[in-house]
């Protein structure tokens, strides 16, 4: 839940690094929190048009500058800039490499758009002997 509320931190942060662990914890906490939604809005008739809930519209208004934002810095991450994201409008194909550069690993040390969260993830370093 930490990932998914850093997201929101990060909302306006176009510039840096996510990591994988970031992108897809918030991508499972989405998924999770619409099933919810949606069963609420079947159970309690909550639709304002057929097959279009309520909350699930809310609930999607209030992610997507933030879902952008996430996989920009996931781009950014390894190495390619956020207008990779434009392939999100490509059916089929360009779904299917956005899928695929959001699970390949960091760009190892800095790159032009930070130095890689991954070696910053603990604040201590091990004792080489």
């Amino acid at each position: 839940m930490k990932e998914f509320l850093d997201v929101f931190k990060k909302t306006l942060d176009f510039k840096s690094r996510s990591r994988r662990k970031e992108y897809w914890m918030f991508i499972l906490w989405t998924t999770i929190i619409s099933v919810v939604l949606s069963i609420i809005e079947i159970v309690a008739g909550l639709e304002i048009a057929p097959d279009i809930g309520l909350l699930s519209t809310i609930f999607t208004l209030v992610i997507l500058i933030p879902s952008i934002s996430v996989t920009v810095r996931r781009l950014h991450d390894i190495g390619r800039t956020g207008w990779w994201l434009l392939l999100s409008f490509i059916p089929i194909l360009g779904w299917i490499a956005l899928f695929v550069f959001t699970l390949l690993d960091s760009e190892s040390g800095s790159n032009k758009y930070g130095s890689n969260p991954k070696e910053f993830e603990h604040d201590f370093k091990p004792v080489n002997n």
